[in-house]
């Protein structure tokens, strides 16, 4: 029994590249010069499904544990700065909203902002005026405008919140170097086998193709859909949710920038699922995410190429996917980080956030070589639950469409969902109450975002909000609103704060 032995892990293999890969081998790079040995193995023979060009502001968090400077990192990866995703289409074909990034106005006396914006909606005098009008990450978007937040929490600045849309492979090249120069060791190679002890299935070395043996303490899966190691040779059970997330294939192309950078994502749906498009400096990432069952392959590719603002750089690759998770993310001495323990559609930009999460709970939770059952079963408990809730955030924007004539479209509107996902909406429609519950990765004010944003309307507010004089509440919107005007036409536009602080030499448009 591995429980009963003492001692400490020195020896880590990491089998996949891309960006789970470099992003858990750059963090683990960390504990080279503690005496412990880092090998990641990676076939260039293997493509990685490189879609996820999109971040949230968690990963801001991440660079920064890494000492990479923002600037260096922005022009290496073609990066641009995101501050939420526009939706259009969502409710009905014309209307669009913003989930942005940041917070709504300000909290009164202990009373949600949005409580007192649902009032003075509902007394349309004075109209108060689309909420994201109090957001100064939502304005600033609309604008096209950026800079980096201040620091003075008195500011109005403080309250904007970012992220990133990259190349991912430039991101994952990036990784690499840092993780190399720390340490790290990289073998070329694709594994073919896994050997495991006989008695406890704990794995031991990987096997490549030219008979290579990569022996190791702890393994961590980035091996992508493949799950070779928790999937394959652990036979840890996948569990489905294509009942509720029922887009199972995707075209992705790359297309010529034109037009100005817009700090946003954009998410547009369409006969059958969705479609992204991510600006970066040197291109635009795009995207086509969709239910077989509902189109045809061809049908679906040509709508992705009809939708391009610009000329397709090369042809439309497909994927094929199924939403749900592993069971376990852990188990016995392997975890898996990224796409091998389970896929999320990238609708609210959250897999790069989960492999994210699950290094830093790796990080936290780092094993001896007894790998304990009780450590192991935390990180599981932690990390399905972030998975069930990123899930339930992403359910929310299909069953609260009001589209019609689709029968995608009526089969998402009116399909069963989560109990989870029921409570939530429940507390909203009584209310307008939202609680993030613990570790919950999304914030009440994207929660209301969302649901606002596709007219979900509550029946009542929090009785606290009538308790505040509607003159004093309705001055109080109209001085946020002004000042975060203020703010928000101050600033740069984005295009203008990018060429000043950090231009990719590929940042010119094709």
């Amino acid at each position: 029994m591995r429980d009963g032995q003492p001692g400490r892990v020195t020896k880590v293999v990491i089998v996949g590249g891309g960006t789970a890969g470099w992003m858990t081998a750059a963090a683990l790079s960390r504990l080279v010069p503690s005496g412990v040995s880092v090998t990641l193995v990676e076939s260039e023979k293997i493509g990685t499904v490189g879609v996820g060009e999109a971040t949230i502001p968690s990963l801001l968090d991440f660079n920064r544990m890494l000492g990479i400077d923002e600037d260096a990192f922005v022009r290496a990866t073609g990066a641009t700065f995101k501050l939420g995703i526009e939706f259009r289409d969502w409710t009905r074909p014309g209307d669009s909203y913003l989930h942005p990034f940041g917070t709504h106005g300000r909290d009164v006396d202990g009373v949600s902002f949005h409580q007192l914006w649902l009032r003075q909606a509902a007394l349309g005098n004075p109209d108060p005026g689309p909420i994201g009008d109090y957001c100064l990450s939502a304005v600033a978007a609309r604008r096209g405008r950026f800079t980096r937040p201040s620091a003075n929490p008195q500011s109005v600045l403080s309250s904007l919140f970012y992220a990133f849309h990259f190349d991912a492979a430039l991101y994952a090249r990036f990784l690499r170097d840092l993780s190399e120069r720390s340490g790290v060791v990289r073998i070329e190679g694709r594994v073919v086998a896994v050997d495991q002890d006989a008695e406890t299935g704990f794995i031991e070395a990987v096997r490549l193709e030219d008979d290579r043996r990569v022996d190791g303490e702890l393994f961590v899966d980035c091996s992508g859909f493949r799950s070779l190691l928790l999937g394959e040779a652990l036979d840890v059970p996948f569990t489905s949710w294509k009942h509720w997330l029922p887009c199972d294939r995707a075209w992705a192309v790359q297309s010529a920038r034109e037009g100005i950078l817009t700090p946003y994502t954009r998410a547009t749906a369409d006969t059958a699922g969705w479609r992204w498009r991510i600006p970066l400096q040197h291109r635009v990432g795009n995207g086509y995410v969709y239910s077989s069952a509902h189109i045809d392959d061809d049908d679906a590719r040509q709508a992705l190429l009809a939708g391009l603002e610009g000329q397709a750089l090369g042809e439309p690759r497909q994927l094929h996917f199924e939403a749900g998770r592993r069971d376990r993310l852990w188990d016995r001495n392997c975890v898996a980080i990224g796409l091998s323990g389970g896929f999320l559609e990238p609708l609210e930009s959250t897999s790069i956030h989960l492999i994210q999460s699950g290094i830093a709970r790796l990080m936290s939770l780092f094993p001896d070589l007894g790998f304990s059952l009780t450590e192991i079963d935390e990180y599981n408990r932690v990390m399905l639950r972030e998975y069930d809730q990123v899930r339930d955030f992403i359910i929310l924007h299909y069953h609260a469409n009001k589209r019609s004539g689709s029968q995608f479209w009526d089969q998402c509107r009116t399909m069963s969902i989560p109990a989870s996902l029921s409570a939530k909406l429940a507390l909203w429609l009584g209310k307008a109450r939202v609680f993030r519950e613990q570790g919950e990765l999304f914030t009440p004010d994207g929660w209301i975002a969302v649901l606002l944003g596709q007219g979900v309307r509550p029946t009542s507010i929090d009785p606290l909000a009538a308790t505040l004089p509607p003159g004093e509440s309705a001055r109080f919107m109209a001085h946020v609103r002004d000042m975060i005007d203020k703010t928000a036409t101050a600033m740069p536009t984005h295009e203008a704060f990018i060429a000043e602080h950090c231009a990719s030499m590929m940042g010119q448009p094709v």
